[in-house]
């Protein structure tokens, strides 16, 4: 098999654009319906031709029932340009207050989150802007839970949507091979995948974390040199989504 195609074999994904017709019936909410109305890009669409947009979020913690969305980032792109012009960041209220921990992380003040809106009040617009995209994430388990969670809170129902997971792209080039005795030998320990070590591999230049719209940018662009170094253009989307 062709080292720029070969992959480790990943759990079955569902069929995109099937579900977000299925959740188009069933919505309740008229923001949702119409979010998954736009639908999806099949499994087959080659990576050069789908519409993405990076997603990210601050938060007061890392556990989904019990802490919140502070901020959101996005930057909507494509594997050869990253649309810098509709990017969108919104700070916004918290359900449950600050903590001192959280403030020092993400630098978002309490004055700054009294005078932000509530989640709801930006929703039309985030969804808007995720509408007909692949949202790409480094680590899905914290934008899936956490804009899952703060639906279900605000409009008794929850989301589901297809990722693309920087991090899970790099685990597997890198976690899952296994060291050798040199290097078992010398400690050397396995390589990190977190955002900032993962762009290093690359040569993209270093950015401030724990910025919303600063991290969704460097996301879309780690994935972008993903595409180059592992992938062709005519990989299909299949090959990279959840």
């Amino acid at each position: 098999m062709n080292q720029r195609t070969a992959m480790v074999e990943q759990p079955a994904t569902p069929d995109w654009p099937a579900r977000m017709q299925i959740l188009a019936e069933t919505a309740q909410s008229p923001a949702l319906r119409d979010y998954y109305e736009h639908g999806a890009p099949s499994g087959d669409t080659p990576m050069s031709a789908v519409p993405m947009v990076a997603l990210d979020f601050e938060t007061t913690g890392l556990d989904a029932d019990t802490h919140s969305i502070v901020s959101i980032g996005l930057v909507p792109f494509t594997s050869e340009r990253i649309r810098c012009r509709e990017a969108r960041h919104w700070v916004v209220r918290p359900v449950l207050p600050l903590h001192r921990e959280s403030v020092t992380y993400h630098g978002i003040t309490h004055s700054e989150i009294r005078e932000a809106p509530d989640l709801r009040e930006v929703l039309d617009d985030l969804l808007a802007s995720l509408a007909g995209r692949i949202v790409v994430v480094h680590f899905r388990n914290i934008e899936r839970s956490f804009l899952d969670r703060a639906l279900r809170w605000r409009l008794e129902e929850g989301i589901e949507f297809p990722v693309i997971d920087t991090m899970e792209l790099e685990a597997r080039w890198h976690r899952q091979k296994k060291p050798g005795l040199w290097d078992r030998l010398r400690g050397r320990k396995p390589a990190s995948i977190r955002l900032a070590d993962s762009r290093t591999r690359y040569g993209l230049p270093y950015y401030a974390p724990h910025h919303a719209l600063t991290d969704a940018l460097a996301t879309a662009e780690l994935l972008q040199a993903q595409l180059q170094h592992h992938f062709s253009p005519d990989t299909p989307l299949r090959d990279l989504w959840h």
